[in-house]
């Protein structure tokens, strides 16, 4: 398992898996904020928010809750459906705990061509 945060501790989470991989998106979202996105399924993680701390960010065709610490302004994860309907969490590897991001696979995505 491992556990991740936004950088005041507001929101905190936890993954019942491990990354080989990561996804590096040349979005204008993405590339600006440095993500490296892991996409897991919904049910292997849990999100823990003090209330109110938890805000999101909808942009471009809006299918993707792009969340973050209204306090820190840190952004640990997002929410979505895949492609075949099942929900799924984007964790940003960046806010995960212990994680080697030089050990992992980035992948490119050209997400601008979205």
């Amino acid at each position: 398992m491992l556990k991740g945060s936004c950088h005041c501790g507001a929101i905190t989470l936890e993954v019942d898996a491990s990354p080989d991989q990561v996804m590096e998106c040349n979005c204008s979202h993405c590339s600006r904020k440095g993500y490296l996105l892991w996409f897991v399924p919904r049910e292997q993680t849990r999100v823990h928010a003090d209330e109110g701390k938890l805000s999101t960010y909808h942009f471009n065709r809006h299918v993707i809750d792009h969340h973050f610490c209204a306090h820190c302004g840190c952004a640990p994860f997002a929410t979505g459906t895949g492609p075949d309907g099942k929900a799924m969490a984007a964790i940003n590897a960046r806010c995960l705990e212990g994680l080697d991001l030089s050990a992992l696979k980035r992948v490119p995505v050209d997400g601008r061509s979205y």
